[in-house]
């Protein structure tokens, strides 16, 4: 029985210390050039097999080596953060309305659905839960979630993961900063910009002027003149650049389906890594993956 436990133990230190490894490779890479690697992020988990924003979800990604996944967030009647994408309960889940009029317990009694709507055994996880199980294995996106930043700083604080989870916002610095303080001190904060409008420059400078973020994450519906000198004046600043390829209208054409469905990944994936995008978020994570590891852009 003794010589069980051990092997058992073993085994767990073996995966932990494995995790750990995958992690600081994912930072490590993150500083490399595009041209060296490229990080794919998964979009709401591997929703194709699993609920999305779940944690099977979570761990599908991180069993193939996905980089960051993307989650979004909601809050309980009883000011619990929960993942969920919608505004109400209906398409994801058994229950129906809004999920601020339940508490956490009553949630906990719904049942997720699967991409095809049929119900699972999986709950709805809390953001506690989720950043507790992916700590030390992967990075996570928190999109739908900067309205909750403060509640997501303190669980980041009391998981030990503040390291590993990026938040986002289509907001200038200055704006960030007057409506909370000095919280870009404290976590990885992930500007965005529709490079097709007006104010996506105004975006930008100001936090080449005052930070420079780990990365940021742009979207584009026509590739323009004054879009490819942003994007290069994003690279020559030094910043890492996150693109969408989930549809048409986020990447000019240069997207998931184009890749997968017309057969034409040269023409999305392979456009996208020509452009320097460091972090291309993805529907089609394992797809992605074995294309960048056939180009050698990818453990």
């Amino acid at each position: 029985m003794k010589k069980r436990f051990l092997c058992f133990y073993l085994l767990c230190m073996l995966f932990t210390v494995s995790y750990a490894q995958r992690l600081e490779e994912i930072l490590s890479d993150l500083a490399a050039p595009a041209s060296h690697s490229v990080l794919v992020v998964s979009h709401r988990g591997d929703w194709r097999n699993a609920p999305e924003n779940s944690l099977q979800a979570i761990k599908n990604c991180i069993d193939m080596g996905v980089d960051m996944v993307e989650v979004d967030l909601k809050i309980t009647k009883d000011g619990e953060l929960i993942l969920m994408h919608d505004s109400t309960l209906n398409r994801t889940t058994n229950g129906k309305g809004r999920p601020e009029n339940y508490t956490l317990n009553e949630l906990k009694l719904l049942q997720l659905k699967n991409g095809a709507g049929g119900l699972t055994r999986h709950q709805i996880p809390t953001f506690r839960e989720a950043m507790s199980f992916c700590k030390g294995k992967i990075l996570v996106n928190v999109d739908k979630g900067y309205k909750y930043i403060n509640e997501v700083y303190k669980i980041l604080q009391e998981t030990g993961t503040s390291n590993q989870c990026v938040i986002k916002e289509c907001l200038p610095y200055d704006t960030v900063k007057v409506q909370h303080g000095n919280i870009l001190d404290k976590i990885i904060f992930m500007p965005k910009a529709d490079l097709c409008k007006s104010e996506a420059e105004r975006i930008i400078d100001s936090y080449i002027k005052n930070m420079i973020p780990l990365a940021f994450e742009v979207r584009f519906s026509k590739v323009e003149n004054n879009v490819t000198r942003l994007i290069s004046k994003l690279r020559t600043n030094g910043i890492q650049i996150f693109v969408n390829a989930l549809w048409p209208s986020q990447n000019d054409g240069h997207d998931d389906d184009r890749a997968v469905e017309l057969k034409q990944a040269d023409e999305s994936w392979g456009w996208l890594i020509k452009q320097g995008f460091k972090l291309i978020q993805t529907d089609r994570p394992a797809l992605l993956l074995e294309y960048l590891r056939a180009h050698k852009l990818h453990r």
